[in-house]
C-alpha cells in the first residue's frame, strides 16, 4: 500500500482534481456517465407499447431486445448493468416483456419466471409501496400466479392535500399513475365510483401541475421509471392525452442509442453541488474553472414555488431550475456556496440558508421533500440532517445557532443500538455514520457519548486493508472509505489517527493511472432493493477527504493551509 506522505497525497488531490474538472460541461455542471437501467426500460417500453403501439414500435422492439440481453445466466436480472439479479427488476422485467413482446420473449419469460419463484418472488420485497407495484404489473401481464393478492389504491387520498403531501411525498405522480392503472383491473362498487368522480380529475390535476411546473417538457421528474409508470396510467385510464404525448416524446428523446434507459434522473445539479464542494476542499476554491459552476448553483436556485408538495421557493433541485426541489442537494450546493471566496458577500447564499431553515421539521431534522413527512423514503433522516448542520456551519453560523441546536438535539437520540446513524440516500451504515458523526463533530459533541461511540464502530468496522465497505464485511469502496476518513477527522480523536492514516493511504493506492476513482453502487435508487454508481460523487468525496486530512495535517504542523500551488 502507498504510503501517506504529504507528496503522495498532494499528487493523488491534483490528479483526483484534473480527472473530475474533465467531466465539466462549458455551462459549469459536471456530466457522468450514468447505468442503463432495467427498471426504466421495461417501465418506458410497457408504456410506450401501451400508450402508442405503432408510433413507438421501434423504440419497443429495441428496448425489448436490450432486456432481453441484459438476463442473465440464471434467468433474473439486475437493476442496473453489472448489478446481481434482485427480485424487483426481474419481477418488472418478466412483466414488461409479456405486455411489450410476448411472442419475442418466450423464453426469456419462462426462465424469468422460473428465477423469481428461486428468489422467493413478490413476498420478499420490503417495500409496501414497490411490492405493490410488481404485483400490479404482474397482474396486467397476466401473471396472477406471480403476482398474489393485489391492494387497491386509495386514489381518494388526493383530495386531501396534507395527508398525501404527508403519505405519498415524491411518490405522488408514480402512485397517481399506479391508480389510474387500475381503471379496469379492479371494478368499483357504486360508493367507490361516486368517489373516484372527485379523485380522478383532482389526480390529473395534480399532474398537470408537475407538467406545467417542468416547462411542459413531459420527463415528469426526468426520470424514466416514474416517468413511465405516469404514463402507463394515462394510456390505461384515457386520461390528460396531452401529457400522455408530451411523455411519450421525453421517453424518445432520453433513450439510449442501444435502446436502454438511464437508471437514474437528470443529476447535474446534485453531480455539481458534490464536484464542488470537493475541489474547493482539495484546494481549487479560487480557480477559474470553478467560475462557471459557481454561476450555474446560482441560475439553477428555485425562483418558483413547487405547489404539489408545497414547497416555496428558495432552493435547488437535483437537475435543473424546473425540477422538484429537495433540502439534501441544497445543502450541499450551500456548503459548496460557502467554500467559495466571495461567500461573505453571496446573497444567493444568504437566501438559500433561510430557505433550508424554513424546511427544518418540527422535530428537528429535515426530510428530502415534504417537513414533517411520514414517508420512511422522504425522512426524517439522519444523513440530510447532517448535512444541513454542515451548510449552516460551512457558511459561519454559531454552534447554538437555532438550526444547528435543534438538529443536533434530535440526532444525538436517532443511534441505533449498535451506535450507527441510517442514511436514506446511500448506502448503510457507514455512509449515515460518518456523515453524522462529522457534523456532530464540527458542532461541538465529538466528545458526546454518542458520537464516541459512533465513531467507535467506525473504527471497530475498517478492513484489514484499510478500507471501508457497509460494516457487514463487504468490501471496500472509495465512497465509504472517504465518508469515514472524514468523519473520524472530524472528531479529531488521537486514537483514530492509525486507522485515518490507512484509511487515507488506501485511497492514494486505489487512483487510476488518469486520477480517477472507481465508483461503486452506494446510491439509493430503492433502498434495500436498487443501487447505483456516480462517479462525480465517488472523486468528489475521495477529494474532500484528502484535502481534509492534508488541512489536519498542516495544522498540526504549523504549516500553511494547504491549497494547491499552481
Amino acid at each position: 500500500m502507498t504510503a501517506v506522505t504529504a507528496e503522495t497525497v498532494g499528487k493523488a488531490l491534483t490528479a483526483g482534481a484534473e480527472a473530475l474538472f474533465r467531466r465539466r460541461r462549458p455551462d459549469g455542471a459536471f456530466g457522468d456517465d450514468p447505468p442503463a437501467s432495467v427498471l426504466g426500460t421495461a417501465g418506458a417500453v410497457a408504456a410506450l407499447h401501451a400508450a402508442d403501439p405503432s408510433g413507438c414500435a421501434d423504440l419497443v422492439d429495441a428496448g425489448t431486445a436490450w432486456l432481453r440481453r441484459a438476463q442473465h445466466d440464471d434467468g433474473g436480472w439486475g437493476g442496473v448493468v453489472g448489478a446481481g439479479t434482485a427480485v424487483v427488476p426481474t419481477a418488472v422485467a418478466v412483466a414488461a416483456l409479456a405486455l411489450s413482446a410476448p411472442a419475442d420473449s418466450v423464453d426469456a419469460i419462462a426462465a424469468g419466471r422460473t428465477r423469481l419463484a428461486a428468489l422467493g418472488g413478490v413476498d420478499t420485497i420490503t417495500d409496501p409501496a414497490i411490492s405493490l407495484l410488481c404485483r400490479q404489473l404482474l397482474t396486467m401481464a397476466g401473471m396472477t400466479a406471480e403476482a398474489g393478492p393485489l391492494r387497491r389504491l386509495p386514489l381518494e387520498i388526493v383530495l386531501f392535500d396534507r395527508v398525501r403531501r404527508q403519505r405519498l411525498s415524491f411518490r405522488t405522480a408514480p402512485f397517481v399513475g399506479l391508480a389510474l392503472m387500475q381503471t379496469d383491473m379492479l371494478p368499483a362498487g357504486r360508493l367507490r365510483r361516486a368517489t373516484l368522480r372527485r379523485a380522478r380529475p383532482a389526480a390529473v390535476r395534480l399532474l398537470r401541475s408537475i407538467h406545467d411546473h417542468e416547462g411542459r417538457t413531459g420527463a415528469l421528474s426526468e426520470d424514466p421509471w416514474p416517468a413511465a409508470l405516469v404514463l402507463l396510467g394515462l394510456a390505461r385510464s384515457g386520461e390528460a392525452p396531452g401529457i400522455a404525448r408530451a411523455a411519450v416524446g421525453w421517453l424518445r428523446r432520453a433513450v439510449r442509442p442501444d435502446g436502454s434507459w438511464d437508471a437514474v434522473a437528470n443529476l447535474d445539479l446534485t453531480r455539481s453541488g458534490y464536484a464542488a464542494t470537493g475541489l474547493i476542499a482539495a484546494g481549487y476554491a479560487g480557480d477559474p474553472r470553478l467560475h462557471a459552476t459557481r454561476e450555474f448553483l446560482h441560475a439553477a436556485r428555485k425562483t418558483e414555488a413547487f405547489e404539489v408538495l408545497a414547497v416555496p421557493p428558495g432552493g435547488w433541485s437535483y437537475s435543473n431550475a424546473r425540477g422538484w426541489p429537495v433540502t439534501l442537494e441544497s445543502a450541499e450546493i450551500l456548503s459548496a456556496l460557502a467554500g467559495f471566496p466571495d461567500a461573505g458577500t453571496d446573497p444567493v447564499l444568504r437566501q438559500g440558508l433561510t430557505w433550508l431553515a424554513g424546511r427544518q421539521d418540527s422535530r428537528g431534522s429535515w426530510s428530502l421533500w415534504v417537513r414533517d413527512t411520514r414517508l420512511a423514503n422522504d425522512g426524517p433522516c439522519p444523513a440530510i440532517t447532517s448535512q444541513a448542520i454542515l451548510a449552516f456551519h460551512d457558511a459561519g453560523h454559531p454552534d447554538d445557532h437555532p438550526a444547528i441546536a435543534r438538529a443536533a438535539a434530535w440526532l444525538l437520540t436517532r443511534a441505533a443500538p449498535d451506535g450507527t446513524f441510517e442514511n436514506l440516500w446511500y448506502r448503510d451504515h457507514t455512509s449515515g455514520t460518518a456523515v453524522v458523526v462529522a457534523a456532530l463533530s464540527r458542532v461541538g459533541h465529538a466528545r458526546h457519548d454518542v458520537v464516541r461511540r459512533a465513531a467507535r464502530w467506525l473504527r471497530g468496522t475498517q478492513l484489514p486493508d484499510g478500507s471501508w465497505g457497509p460494516g457487514d464485511g463487504t468490501g471496500g469502496t472509495v465512497e465509504e472509505t472517504s465518508w469515514a476518513v472524514q468523519g473520524l477527522l472530524a472528531t479529531g480523536d488521537p486514537d483514530a489517527a492509525g486507522a485515518v492514516d490507512r484509511g487515507v493511504a488506501w485511497l492514494v493506492a486505489a487512483a487510476g493511472p488518469d486520477g480517477a476513482w472507481p465508483a461503486a453502487r452506494v446510491c439509493n435508487y430503492i433502498r434495500h432493493h436498487m443501487r447505483y454508481p456516480n462517479a462525480v460523487i465517488t472523486q468528489a468525496l475521495a477529494l474532500r477527504a484528502l484535502g481534509e486530512y492534508r488541512r489536519a495535517a498542516a495544522t498540526r504542523s504549523g504549516t500553511a493551509s494547504g491549497a494547491v500551488a499552481r
